[in-house]
C-alpha cells in the first residue's frame, strides 16, 4: 500500500515537472515571438486604435485616391487602389500608376481583390471604412485617418499627407515634399507680382445635380488652401460660410462670379456637363464679369480637388498657365 502511494506520488511529481517545463517553454516562445513581431513593425496611432505596421511596407493598398496620390508623392508604389469617381485613376497621376491593380470604387472595394493582392498595410479614411474595419484589419494592418473630425484643422490635406508619411515611415521624405510645394508657391507669388492684388479668383464646382463653391475659410478645402497660400483672394461671396461650402442657384449666380473663374465639372451628360451646358445657354451666365472678359477656365476636377502634393503641383501649373502666362 505504501509502495503504491510512493509510486503514485513519484509519477505525479514527474508529470507536474513536465507540465511546468512545457508551459514555461510555451511562454518563452510566445514572448520571443512577440519580441520578434515588435522588432519587425511600428506601432502607429490612428482614428480607430493603434496598429502595428511593417517597418518597411512593400505592399500598400490605397483605400482612397488621395492615399494613392500621397503614396506616390512619398515614393511608394501601391499594389492596389480604388478608382477615382469616374472609374479610373486620377488624370494627374497619368504615367505613375502602371502595375497598380484596381480594387473597385472609392468606399466600395472588392474584398476578394484585396485578399489576392496580399497587402502588408492599408490606408484610408475612417468615415469610408469604419463599418468594415474589423474585416480589413484581419487581412492586413489598416490605418484610418479621421478626415471629417479633422476638417476643423487648417490645411487638412497636408495633415493627411503627414499622417501617411508617419504610417509609412517616410517622414523625412514627407518634409522634403512639402518644402518643394512651399518653394513652388513662393516662386508663383513672385511671378504673379501685383497683377492680381485687386483681382478675385472664383472657384465653381458643377457636380451631382448642383453648383457649389468651397469657401476660403473652409479648412478641409484643398483648393482654397492652395489659392490662399498663393496669396490670391476670393470673391467676397466665397470667403466665409459656417458650412464650408455654398450651394449656388440661378437666382444667386452672381456668387460664382469673379475677375477670374475656375470651373470643374464632375460627370457626363447626366450630371455636371449637362448642368453646365444648360447654364451656358442662360442669359444670366452672360452677365458674369468673368464670362464677359473671357476669363473662365475649365480645369481637371481630379487635380483641383485632388488633396495631394502632386495635385497641388498640377494646380500651380494651371495657375502659371492661366494667370501668369495667359495673354
Amino acid at each position: 500500500m505504501f509502495l503504491r502511494r510512493l509510486i503514485h506520488w513519484f509519477l505525479l511529481t514527474i508529470l507536474t515537472c513536465l507540465l511546468v517545463s512545457a508551459c514555461s517553454k510555451n511562454v518563452n516562445q510566445s514572448a520571443t515571438s512577440s519580441k520578434q513581431l515588435l522588432s519587425e513593425c511600428r506601432v502607429v496611432q490612428h482614428a480607430m486604435r493603434e496598429t502595428c505596421v511593417p517597418k518597411t511596407p512593400e505592399r500598400l493598398i490605397a483605400l482612397n485616391p488621395v492615399a494613392l496620390g500621397n503614396a506616390i508623392s512619398l515614393g511608394i508604389q501601391p499594389v492596389g487602389s480604388v478608382f477615382e469617381y469616374n472609374n479610373q485613376f486620377p488624370d494627374y497621376l497619368k504615367g505613375k500608376t502602371e502595375g497598380i491593380q484596381a480594387i473597385g470604387k472609392w468606399g466600395q472595394p472588392s474584398i476578394e481583390s484585396i485578399i489576392l493582392l496580399k497587402p502588408d498595410v492599408m490606408i484610408g479614411w475612417k468615415h469610408n471604412y469604419e463599418s468594415i474595419y474589423p474585416q480589413l484589419s484581419n487581412i492586413a494592418p489598416t490605418a484610418l485617418y479621421d478626415w471629417r473630425d479633422n476638417i476643423t484643422k487648417q490645411d487638412n490635406w497636408k495633415e493627411y499627407f503627414k499622417f501617411m508619411a508617419e504610417v509609412l515611415d517616410r517622414e523625412e521624405i514627407g518634409r522634403q515634399v512639402l518644402e518643394h510645394y512651399n518653394q513652388r508657391i513662393e516662386e508663383l507669388k513672385m511671378a504673379l507680382g501685383k497683377h492680381y492684388k485687386d483681382k478675385t479668383i472664383s472657384f465653381v464646382n458643377f457636380c451631382c445635380g448642383g453648383i457649389q463653391t468651397e469657401t476660403d475659410d473652409d479648412p478641409s478645402s484643398f483648393i482654397s488652401s492652395v489659392l490662399r497660400d498663393a496669396g490670391l483672394q476670393r470673391p467676397k461671396s466665397q470667403r466665409s460660410n459656417p458650412k464650408g461650402s455654398i450651394m449656388i442657384s440661378e437666382e444667386t449666380l452672381d456668387m460664382a462670379d469673379g475677375d477670374v473663374m475656375f470651373v470643374v465639372v464632375y460627370g457626363g451628360n447626366e450630371t455636371g456637363e449637362r448642368d453646365l451646358s444648360i447654364l451656358q445657354k442662360n442669359p444670366l451666365w452672360q452677365t458674369l464679369k468673368a464670362v464677359q472678359n473671357n476669363r473662365v477656365y475649365y480645369v481637371d476636377p481630379t487635380i483641383w480637388r485632388g488633396r495631394t502634393p502632386l495635385a497641388a503641383d498640377a494646380v500651380i501649373d494651371d495657375l502659371y498657365k492661366y494667370l501668369v502666362n495667359a495673354p
